[in-house]
């Protein structure tokens, strides 16, 4: 019997982190090589590769609304992960028949990021019930997973458009049905596993979105999400054009100081879950985003030789995610599917908002600024947009502390 269990929370480990590193690896990360090629062979505008993205975060989101509902209602998570994994590698082959931009964004894509949702809100699921013993340690290495998934995918990506079959080389819709056929393996431990229930059976005590919407600290949780998750991205897709434009970097050198930014990134995930679980979540999160926010500010002010600290910021930035996500499971372990799909659904309605306030911010700097060229005003411009993203890692920080507060006067400190 011991040893049944042990198999099965191995097999178990193996769903989650093979579907962390899919997530990362294969699905959400391998189009950045994919676009140039797309827009040249289907003659897609900036507009409407735009588009294309913006269909992408609203398939995503339908997803994470109904996953939950889903799961209840078609015989549970296991059932749901095993149609997740094989509604995104049937995206790739449709991806593969597309022939023009409807065919690509009304179908291919759409189905490709509504599996992508599933899988957020699944996996999340899965280890919110798994790991309840050391959530923070486990959680921080689950995610530690989609980091190196996101690293090593895009070079896969473009090293498999770049084969050579039979004398014709492939190209980006071969790439994505060979990368996503991947996601078809983990089906295998899906199917020989026995997946955890949820605890918390009782109806009268189960947590309901009705119940989260009139609860502060929900609320609070999401806020503090929504500023982590923007510092996050908004670092991951600023950092580049920051050190181009403001600190007149090569793209070569700047696309180096990303690398070590997403490597610190990952390391935190691999060595802070630890520190969380003995220090506890909501403190926790309280020095991470605290660190972020000094260490992504403090370049803006001394100058390009501080440089460095954009990536440092990347070891505050990492845990940030993944310890909130255990500090939610540990907070309504009756309704955890529910807390997480209330949650993530508002994460990334707010992320959206956020990360368009980044762009207008430069815009309206650059565009009120009076210094004498667009270059110089366009500076200041990106320096306040990457202002507002580290004041972003502390509004989290004062947030978490609200929380904290919060949760010491109900003495139930996570």
């Amino acid at each position: 019997m011991i040893f049944k269990e042990k198999t099965n929370y191995v097999l178990l480990l193996i769903v989650i982190f093979g579907g962390f590193l899919i997530f990362g690896g294969v699905s959400e990360n391998i189009k950045g090589p994919a676009l140039p090629d797309m827009q040249v062979e289907l003659s897609l505008s900036d507009g409407k590769l735009g588009l294309l993205l913006a269909i992408n975060s609203f398939s995503f989101l339908l997803a994470c609304t109904f996953t939950s509902w889903l799961i209840n209602k078609i015989g549970g998570v296991k059932a749901t992960s095993i149609l997740t994994f094989v509604i995104m590698a049937g995206s790739g082959v449709l991806i593969y028949f597309s022939t023009n931009f409807p065919s690509l964004v009304g179908g291919a894509y759409f189905i490709l990021y509504l599996g992508n949702g599933m899988l957020e809100i699944g996996l999340a699921i899965i280890a919110a019930r798994l790991f309840t013993k050391n959530t923070g340690t486990m959680l921080n290495l689950s995610h530690f997973f989609y980091g190196l998934g996101s690293t090593v995918a895009p070079i896969v990506a473009a090293q498999i458009m770049g084969w050579e079959i039979s004398a014709t080389v492939l190209g980006w819709r071969e790439m994505y049905m060979i990368m996503l056929a991947i996601s078809l393996l983990p089906i295998i431990p899906i199917v020989l596993s026995r997946f955890p229930k949820e605890d918390g059976t009782e109806s009268e005590d189960r947590t309901s979105f009705k119940k989260l919407a009139k609860d502060p600290i929900a609320w609070l949780i999401v806020f503090a999400l929504t500023m982590g998750v923007t510092t996050e991205l908004g670092m991951a897709a600023w950092l580049v054009n920051y050190l181009v434009r403001v600190s007149a970097w090569t793209l070569d050198d700047a696309s180096v100081m990303l690398s070590i930014f997403f490597f610190s990134f990952m390391l935190a995930r691999l060595l802070l879950g630890p520190v969380t679980d003995r220090l506890g979540y909501t403190f926790s999160i309280i020095i991470f985003s605290a660190f972020a926010g000094i260490t992504s500010m403090l370049p803006i002010f001394l100058g390009d030789s501080f440089a460095i600290l954009f990536a440092i910021a990347g070891f505050g930035i990492g845990p940030i995610y993944p310890t909130m996500m255990a500090l939610l499971a540990k907070k309504y372990t009756k309704g955890t599917d529910t807390a997480i799909t209330f949650t993530v659904t508002l994460i990334g309605i707010g992320t959206v908002i956020t990360n368009l306030l980044v762009g207008y911010i430069i815009e309206l700097v650059t565009n009120l600024s009076l210094r004498s060229t667009y270059e110089a005003s366009n500076q200041l411009g990106m320096q306040a947009g990457y202002f507002f993203l580290a004041t972003t890692a502390f509004l989290c920080m004062l947030t978490c502390m609200e929380i904290y507060r919060r949760l010491k006067k109900e003495k139930n400190l996570l």
